[in-house]
């Protein structure tokens, strides 16, 4: 195993989080070979090895070949989260972190994005009424949208503006709506509902063949390139480490009595001009950042503004470990490895 990932698992695992809490029950993983959902996958498999916990693991996944051959010991569902899910077994739990997030996507496939948000949110909803399952929903800083006063940080109880006749709001807005079937199944089915709401993820399991900024940077350095910005770099973003998200999804699953949570980290609030600066400085290499502002950028989040407020995670006991200096090394070094 890359002792990057080997490390992230054993911090993840390590934290006071109730894990005794899924000791042979039966979890389900949507979006399984994504990043968070193979962080997921690969945390409770780690569980099974390390605290012999006896964890069923369902891993449902578009193409089973896109798990990575190194996690053995699970289920593999092979079927799109839009289609009916059928399991003739016992699920005690399901994360459905299955959702597209590249803006390549958004901007050619958007009916594809809002789908696994909705009606892939519905499926995985109907059956964990089925089994009577807790249910936890990623979600996304997107769904706040622009906040309505200058430069807040969002907080679980804030909302904020979205254009839904923006074919971009694909992403955000049924974010958004898969919260509210979410709540709808709450009270109506009377099921254990948990909503996370990550702010901009990165790290090891990223692909490198989307479109977002920081894949963009890391691509460049990592081929000793000089980044290119295609905007003047003011928004300002939120991002944080991904075994900084697991940890806290868990802490929100098993260590907590409410619905809605943040995940971020207030230290890495940051414009995209400096983390194209960060990422330079994270690779060690000498290269430059210019600039070329393009008149339209489809596909792109124009979100001015994404913060998020990470007080109330932490009040379960939840600490983010990597600053984003921090994390962009890990993950370089991560993608440094698998080359090797």
């Amino acid at each position: 195993m890359n002792k990057i990932l080997e490390e992230d698992l054993k911090d993840i695992t390590g934290q006071n989080i109730n894990f005794e809490k899924l000791k042979n029950k039966s979890v389900l993983i949507t979006g399984a070979s994504g990043m968070i959902g193979s962080y997921l996958v690969r945390t409770l498999v780690y569980l099974n090895e390390t605290k012999n916990l006896d964890i069923k693991i369902y891993a449902l996944v578009r193409n089973k070949n896109k798990i990575p051959n190194d996690i053995k010991n699970i289920n593999i569902i092979e079927q799109d989260v839009c289609d009916p899910i059928n399991i003739d077994a016992e699920i005690d739990y399901i994360i459905h972190a299955a959702s597209p997030a590249s803006p390549d996507i958004m901007k050619n496939h958007p009916i594809s994005v809002i789908k696994a948000n909705t009606i892939g949110t519905m499926n995985t909803l109907d059956l964990a009424s089925i089994k009577n399952a807790t249910y936890m929903f990623v979600s996304s800083r997107e769904a706040y949208g622009e906040p309505i006063t200058e430069k807040c940080a969002f907080k679980e109880d804030d909302t904020g503006l979205l254009n839904p006749v923006n074919a971009r709001s694909c992403y955000s807005e049924g974010k958004r709506a898969g919260e509210t079937f979410c709540a709808t199944y709450q009270a109506e089915k009377g099921l254990n509902i948990k909503i996370v709401r990550p702010a901009y993820v990165y790290g090891p399991g990223m692909s490198l063949n989307d479109s977002r900024v920081q894949t963009c940077f890391l691509n460049d350095v990592m081929n000793n390139r000089d980044i290119c910005l295609n905007s003047d770099g003011s928004a300002i973003r939120s991002y944080i480490y991904i075994s900084d998200v697991i940890s806290g999804m868990f802490y929100v699953l098993l260590n907590s009595d409410d619905v809605v949570y943040n995940i971020a980290d207030d230290r890495c609030i940051i414009s995209i001009k400096d983390l194209a600066r960060t990422i330079i400085k994270a690779s060690g290499k000498d290269l430059k950042l210019t600039f070329n502002i393009p008149k339209e950028n489809k596909g792109v989040s124009n979100l001015s503004y994404g913060i998020l407020d990470m007080s109330k995670l932490c009040k379960l006991g939840w600490k983010p470990k990597y600053n984003t200096l921090e994390g962009f090394k890990r993950t370089i070094e991560y993608f440094e490895i698998e080359k090797r």
